[in-house]
């Protein structure tokens, strides 16, 4: 099976059409993955016995016209919890846990008679920006394996580009879709705040996280957004706003005509290459020649999003970590003498450097004392970014930049400097904090690397993002390349 020559609808058309069964193109899948993974590392988890079985069972019932997903093969981010499978959050603290309940997410690709054929590596717990976080594997860019696939859901983004899936679920905290659908060529979509559930997603920052998808084009992405969004029960903070279909007014010849787009000076500033800022100049005289209007315009509070960002996140963080103190569940250390031993050993032996950082980070911007001068500080600052995009987007359509400041740098190159890995982020954080969609999608390319190009919406506008997306997809061809096998590229 190639998927780089297939998207979801003509896989679609082909199990309708009964050209091969939901089980044989599972099967084909499993045998990508077998071939492609021991040199990529996308993959934490297998599970090749349940997808078969799930298969078979689609095979048996038929597969209609109206499920446009039935049949059809996909990845999960191994911090998405699901039923007697492992789910490790790539952390040795939960190397053998299987949890006894699948994620909304989950299950409402099950519904869809979506079949998961594994689990994707990522940075430990969804923090980090490269992928070698991860207590297991280091990931490897599908287009050079000596560069990283971005993080943290680079396992992910790597095997939609490598070509083991046609598409993915991730998670997006600070950038963990999108950064890694840019290094790695393909689409990925962070929905706004409270579009897709959370219940079942391993939590790092309660108030940032999203969950998205990740496939080869736009239009793949926004049938998969129309399959895992709506209201959960399970999840208070996830909106009760009706779900569109996403995918249908990709059909027509969808127009950027009379949008106007605001392109921010501070996302082309210093500190972006030459090669980022001239294809996100060059995507902008695209919508320009397709008859929308782009301004320039400022975000004048970006610069503090990084800071505000980790002093945030990193305090969400150390309270949901606090969960895992090897008494209920996941790793707990040996030689321990006392209930004291049992927490500070289990959890000093189960979480890696970074995740033990942000730990430390956030108990100390949470202390007595030191509450009102971080913490407090750092949502008012939320508020301002916030209201730097409110007021742009009052009058823009959606707002256009990079996703990141270069293409994928070198596995190695920057896990030794915290805060140089922080900054890579800088141009993906603030569209979290403000709760926000962005969708990222291939721009160009520097140096055979992929470029990623970022378009930010209004509250609830994917739909947008989507129209504008496919528009400038359909009127180039940087989504048709595809990498090397060998990452010779």
């Amino acid at each position: 099976m190639n998927y780089f020559k297939q998207d979801l609808a003509s896989l679609h058309a082909d199990l309708v059409a009964k050209k091969y069964s939901a089980k044989e193109l599972t099967q084909a899948t499993l045998d990508n993955i077998q071939a492609t993974d021991p040199e990529i590392n996308a993959f934490l988890h297998v599970n090749a016995d349940e997808a078969l079985a799930q298969a078979e069972k689609i095979d048996q019932a038929g597969i209609a016209d109206d499920q446009p997903l039935a049949g059809i093969p996909m990845a999960l981010k191994d911090n998405l919890v699901t039923k007697n499978i492992p789910t490790t959050a790539a952390s040795k603290i939960l190397a053998n846990f299987k949890p006894v309940y699948d994620a909304t997410v989950v299950e409402k690709l099950a519904h869809a008679n979506m079949i998961s054929v594994g689990k994707t590596n990522l940075d430990e717990f969804a923090m980090g920006s490269s992928t070698e976080n991860s207590a297991f594997k280091t990931t490897k860019n599908a287009w050079d394996h000596t560069k990283v696939p971005g993080g943290s859901s680079g396992g992910s983004a790597a095997a939609v580009a490598a070509g083991m899936v046609p598409a993915s679920l991730g998670s997006d905290t600070g950038g963990s879709i999108r950064q890694p659908a840019a290094f790695n060529g393909v689409v990925g979509m962070k929905p706004t705040y409270g579009r897709v559930s959370r219940w079942g997603l391993i939590a790092f920052a309660s108030s940032l996280d999203q969950i998205g998808p990740m496939t080869r084009s736009v239009k793949d992405n926004a049938m998969m957004l129309s399959a895992i969004a709506g209201h959960d029960d399970h999840d208070l903070t996830s909106s009760d706003k009706a779900v569109p279909n996403f995918a249908a007014d990709l059909n027509a010849a969808t127009s950027v005509k009379g949008m106007r787009i605001g392109l921010p000076k501070e996302f082309l500033a210093e500190g972006v290459s030459d090669d980022v800022k001239n294809a996100i100049l060059a995507a902008a005289d695209t919508y320009r020649k397709l008859g929308a209007t782009v301004d320039e315009v400022s975000l004048p509070h970006n610069q503090y999003g990084v800071a505000a960002y980790y002093i945030i996140a990193s305090s969400e963080a150390s309270s949901n970590l606090q969960r895992f103190d090897g008494i209920r569940y996941g790793f707990r250390a040996d030689d321990v003498k006392n209930l004291e031993d049992v927490y500070v050993k289990s959890r000093s032996e189960g979480f890696g450097d970074e995740v033990k950082r942000r730990i430390m980070l956030g108990t100390f911007s949470l202390s007595a004392g030191f509450y009102d001068a971080y913490f407090v500080k750092a949502a008012k600052v939320r508020t301002v970014i916030l209201n730097d995009f409110k007021a742009i987007l009052k009058d823009h359509d959606f707002i256009l930049g990079p996703v990141a400041p270069t293409t994928a740098f070198g596995i190695g190159a920057k896990i030794s400097d915290p805060v140089t890995m922080y900054m890579n982020d800088i141009l993906t954080i603030p569209v979290n904090l403000a709760g926000l969609p962005g969708l990222s999608l291939p721009a160009g390319f520097s140096n055979g690397l992929p470029i990623g190009m970022q378009l930010i919406g209004r509250p609830f506008d994917e739909s947008t993002l989507y129209k504008a997306g496919y528009a400038f997809e359909q009127n180039t061809a940087f989504h048709q390349e595809i990498p090397t096998l060998g990452g010779q590229n």
